[in-house]
């Protein structure tokens, strides 16, 4: 093929790639029943007036599939971390006790299994419009690209091939994680 064309398909797989990179994370952070340092990788931390992500704060472990355990870097930081814990939302229950911060993963109930399966659709569905536009981007600079309507043609077949591919990798990804969180 033609370089300028090599330049588009590469853009478009480099762009396709990113949206399953960005998947692959927002899937992490969604629990799916055992306790993961994972599920707090959104907390941010006020760290002396700037928003901070936990894991630059504190360390982050699991002794067991239904605990998470902070260990702060610096004791006066035990508030600022269980405040931004409540703040994110994760519906957890931070318990302080002087010297970590420990987290009882608590069971999934059915109905919170389909609240998590619902977001990771919403993330499946993010991934793939991000993909959809790439192959829109790509064919718009394959139209304009000073090559033959025929290479023009093979282009954009190449680009609906690999579309194709990174879709089903994203549903591959979605039935997976939606596996994990059903299964008790």
């Amino acid at each position: 093929m033609n370089e300028e064309i090599d330049f588009i398909l590469d853009s478009a797989k480099e762009a396709m790639n990113k949206a399953i990179d960005h998947l692959v994370k927002e899937l992490r952070s969604i629990r799916a029943g055992k306790a993961s340092p994972a599920m707090l990788v959104n907390v941010q931390v006020d760290y002396y007036g700037s928003s901070t992500p936990l894991s630059q704060v504190a360390n982050v472990s699991t002794p067991d599939a239904r605990t998470i355990t902070i260990q702060p870097w610096e004791k006066n930081m035990l508030q600022e971390i269980e405040k931004a814990i409540m703040l994110a939302n994760l519906g957890f229950n931070p318990m302080n006790n002087g010297d970590n911060i420990i987290i009882s993963v608590p069971p999934l109930t059915e109905e919170r299994r389909k609240d998590l399966v619902k977001q990771a659709k919403s993330e499946a569905e993010h991934a793939k419009v991000g993909i959809r536009n790439a192959r829109k981007d790509a064919n718009n600079d394959i139209k304009k690209s000073d090559v033959s309507d025929d290479m023009k043609k093979n282009a954009e077949a190449d680009i609906q091939t690999l579309t194709d591919q990174y879709i089903k990798q994203v549903d591959e990804k979605l039935a997976v994680k939606e596996k994990e969180i059903m299964t008790v």
